[in-house]
């Protein structure tokens, strides 16, 4: 059960999150974004990055030797909040701070940790996360890609699918079958590999919106040495499911697209279309809904923060968030009429372009992370004691 939580900030986090405001009010690569929206997944930028981990905002959780500052998760939600709310561009530190660093402080070796973490907490690294597959992807326990140990170093072959930043990453974070003979779940491994070694292809993807941040990558008989195994060999799947809960509760499921709905908002008034009943209802449902799955994504941090786990929780709060940014996405499209489909805008609309790109792109929202039917199928079993057959 999560913890009740105080909602009054510290001093100490006042001056925090202020600290983050005055920064970001004056960085040039947050004023110079003309797409402020998921910032997390499409703003690659690592100059942002190494400046943000000047300050020491990345790896906040982490201990002080691994280059953390050993503060709360609570601390760091409001960090990535106003990162977020900014439309700052962190995509080249993102996966590495939510889940790569806390993967290693929980399964990696030492050296594993003095190696990667401080480079992480600097903001030096870029993570791809090789999971989903051609064949499986709500159903990671069908994985194909093999990694056959031999001798002293891994022998991997395979194929994965919308990897994001896979163009981009130092390594890759890869999730594959070490023991073919063993049950699903089981005999499946996670390996660090660097992306510069032999016999690793990069095939970006382009989406509807025009992003390539996804790639497909292909595995040709790439060797990886043993050491870069994660945690222990074919115990992967139940490492693998702490790591998604780090994914999956983190602000970014709820506020993705805030920079639009809060500039629309604004304009909206200006304009008199809060006027309408109709909109008026609307706006105020989502306001209420995002008030709500704020509250929760607290209640997670705080939890983490204290040292649980709370994987129902995380699956409930990704689930209820994403559909919220969805009904952002519509109603916003749906209150600019037909100029809000318009790619470049339009006189009297400025924010149509935006609306435009974030309709399209809203259904990824649910599907990223775990699908909602996976996620309300976690909650069914673990939280309600459902059967799911």
């Amino acid at each position: 059960m999560l913890p009740s939580v105080d909602f009054r900030p510290t001093p100490e986090q006042l001056e925090l999150r202020d600290a983050v405001r005055a920064f970001l009010r004056d960085d040039p690569a947050v004023r110079s974004r003309s797409v402020r929206e998921d910032g997390w997944i499409i703003g690659y930028d690592p100059e942002f990055s190494r400046r943000l981990g000047a300050r020491g905002w990345i790896g906040l959780t982490w201990p002080r030797r691994y280059g953390g500052a050993e503060r709360s998760y609570l601390d760091r939600l409001i960090v990535t909040e106003e990162l977020l709310l900014a439309g700052a561009p962190v995509a080249a530190h993102w996966f590495g701070d939510r889940q790569i660093g806390p993967a290693l402080l929980a399964h990696g070796s030492e050296t594993q940790r003095a190696e990667l973490l401080p480079r992480i907490a600097r903001g030096e690294l870029c993570f791809c996360v090789g999971m989903s597959e051609p064949n499986a992807g709500s159903d990671l326990a069908a994985l194909e890609t093999r990694a056959e140990l031999r001798g002293d170093e891994f022998v991997i072959r395979g194929q994965k699918t919308w990897t994001s930043f896979a163009a981009h990453a130092d390594y890759c974070y890869l999730v594959a079958r070490t023991d073919p003979e063993a049950r699903p779940h089981r005999g499946i491994s996670e390996i660090l590999v660097p992306m510069d070694v032999p016999g690793i292809e990069v095939r970006p993807i382009r989406d509807m919106v025009g992003e390539t941040h996804f790639a497909e990558l292909f595995f040709d008989d790439v060797r990886v040495p043993r050491a870069q195994l994660i945690g222990e060999l074919h115990r992967g799947w139940y490492q693998i499911m702490q790591q998604l809960d780090y994914e999956r509760s983190g602000i970014e499921r709820l506020i993705s697209n805030a920079p639009l709905w809060n500039e629309f908002k604004t304009w909206a008034r200006d304009e008199g279309l809060t006027r309408d009943p109709v909109l008026r209802d609307e706006m105020a449902q989502i306001e209420i809904a995002r008030f709500a799955g704020r509250q929760l994504i607290y209640r997670v941090a705080s939890a983490l923060s204290a040292g649980q786990v709370p994987g129902r929780e995380a699956a409930a709060a990704k689930a209820i968030c994403t559909e919220i940014e969805q009904r952002v996405a519509r109603v916003v499209a749906a209150a600019l009429g037909p100029a809000g489909l318009l790619e470049a805008g339009a006189p009297g609309a400025p924010l149509a372009g935006r609306a435009a790109r974030n309709l399209l792109y809203a259904p990824a929202y649910t599907i990223q992370g775990g699908t909602n039917n996976i996620l309300r199928n976690i909650v069914a079993s673990r939280a309600l004691g459902l059967p799911l057959s």
